[in-house]
């Protein structure tokens, strides 16, 4: 059985329909690239998946568990406890300390700050940011907020890392860097890897390409 997988997936967003019928398998430790233009869908497929929004019709099942019709407590439960984000622009809190960013996820669901905050410090050692972690985040590079936005979604181990355009804002040095330390964090951990891109360079380094058009997966 697939680790995740996606049966009939409509959304629309008033009468503008974005997904029309998105059927996906994804196995185990994949590690997987989301390409097609502006507008094809590839990111609302992404916060399906996440339990961020809801769709139309369909089903999402991951791990076994099929995560439509949660109610938002449940949904939050869920997210908390398999997926990691990777977003475009770090949202970061301004007014924490990037440690105390890091850190944000276990607070909120109730882990014991001790173990995560061992893990998050050799996380930010492999990743070359252990400097960082005292400063604000307006006293770093765009690089390294996004291996500190990083570390802060591989914080509690998720079993799915979904990353929406996370190299957009990054020069091309950069963006390799970010997305080699992505594969190898998720091979290290055994992690389902789903990277939503626009470069080209950035989908051929990992090991399976998925094509959307017009809400539709044509490869």
């Amino acid at each position: 059985m697939a680790y995740l997988e996606v049966n009939d997936l409509y959304k629309n967003f008033d009468k503008t329909k974005v997904l029309n019928g998105i059927n996906l398998k994804v196995d185990r430790g994949e590690q997987c690239s989301i390409v097609g233009a502006s507008g094809s869908g590839k990111s609302t497929l992404l916060y399906l998946i996440g339990g961020l929004d809801k769709s139309n019709q369909g089903s999402i099942i991951v791990d076994g568990k099929t995560i439509m019709g949660l109610d938002d407590e449940a949904l939050a439960e869920y997210r908390n406890s398999y997926i990691g984000f990777v977003f475009q622009f770090h949202f970061l809190l301004p007014s924490m300390k990037c440690i105390d960013n890091m850190l944000l996820p276990s607070q909120i669901g109730g882990f014991k700050k001790k173990e995560i905050k061992k893990r998050v410090e050799q996380l930010s050692e492999q990743l070359g940011v252990t400097h960082c972690l005292k400063k604000y985040p307006y006293q770093i590079s765009g690089g390294e907020q996004q291996r500190v936005s990083i570390v802060r979604a591989l914080s509690l181990s998720p079993k799915l890392l979904l990353c929406d355009e996370p190299t957009g804002n990054l020069d091309s040095k950069n963006s390799e860097n970010v997305i080699t330390l992505l594969r190898q964090m998720a091979l290290r951990e055994s992690t389902t890897l789903l990277v939503v891109t626009h470069d080209a360079s950035v989908a051929n380094q990992l090991e399976r390409k998925i094509t959307i058009e017009d809400g539709r997966i044509i490869s």
